[in-house]
């Protein structure tokens, strides 16, 4: 590490290395000609295997690694994350690392046991990033299937949310990583518009040109169809938990972070928008 605080003489570890956030933060550490470890289930394609549930997966990952991405493991909100979380922080500066970047979120109070465990662990930086929902989850999972179904029902009601592009975490992430002045600081991160799930679809319909709409479900409704869908039911349970923070206005707010880091605006919905239309990810199925 140089005066100024540029971290460059040791490896980076990135959990979640295949996910949204964490492939784009390799690509760009890679890109500036940094060792990065790519944490994954599996070590194929060069990466370092790395599983939450096997700690002794753990200490290989970390060894010689300067700074680490932390994403948490499984829900965010759980006991067991935090705990997870706890764990691994220790381990990471018995090993020596001295910079940790901890992947949070901002709505959701119970995501604080997972931070103060990275505040107490002892490493000698720290920085939390708090996004907003992602707007890539109408694209690489989450609400895909439905946008190319063409509705997406969810109990959201009118709430508005701030999207943020996870080009931007990547940004910010990469900077906090590399960078100096950002020990023991918090950084909430959002796009830099209020919109409603109902507006982010008609968005959508209107870059495709395709019939998508909206539909506004109670929860009761929503977890009905969530289970007759398949999905797990404590996983229904925490989409209901975030829904309600949305529908109900708690999270309708703009965050600065991404200007207090990177000085610069954040990317709006819209050119997210343009350019996944562009690539075919929203094209109508074929039958």
């Amino acid at each position: 590490m140089t005066d100024n605080g540029l971290l460059r003489d040791s490896d980076f570890l990135v959990l979640g290395g295949t996910g949204k956030t964490g492939r784009r933060v390799v690509e760009r550490l890679r890109e500036r000609g940094l060792t990065v470890r790519v944490a994954s289930r599996s070590a194929e394609g060069g990466r370092q295997r790395f599983v939450w549930e096997e700690e002794e997966t753990w200490d290989p990952a970390l060894a010689g690694v300067g700074a680490v991405y932390l994403v948490p493991p499984g829900e965010l909100t759980s006991p067991e994350s935090a705990s997870a979380v706890r764990a691994f922080a220790a381990r990471a500066v018995a090993a020596g690392v001295r910079r940790v970047v901890l992947l949070s979120a901002r709505e959701e109070e119970a995501v604080i046991d997972g931070e103060r465990a990275v505040r107490e662990s002892g490493v000698a930086e720290w920085t939390v990033l708090r996004p907003s929902w992602f707007a890539q989850n109408f694209s690489e999972d989450f609400f895909l299937p439905a946008v190319l179904a063409g509705e997406v029902r969810l109990s959201t009601g009118d709430g508005q949310e701030p999207f943020i592009d996870v080009e931007d975490i990547a940004d910010v992430a990469v900077a906090v990583l590399t960078e100096g002045g950002h020990a023991g600081q918090t950084y909430e991160l959002s796009g830099p518009r209020l919109l409603t799930f109902g507006e982010v679809v008609a968005e959508i319909a209107k870059a495709t040109g395709r019939e998508i709409h909206y539909t506004a479900l109670d929860e009761e409704r929503f977890t009905a169809e969530s289970v007759r869908a398949g999905v797990e039911p404590h996983f229904v349970e925490v989409l209901r938990r975030l829904f309600a923070v949305i529908r109900n206005g708690k999270n309708a707010h703009l965050s600065d972070g991404v200007q207090r880091v990177l000085g610069r605006e954040p990317r709006d919905i819209a050119g997210y928008i343009e350019a996944t239309a562009a690539s075919g990810a929203w094209a109508q199925p074929t039958a």
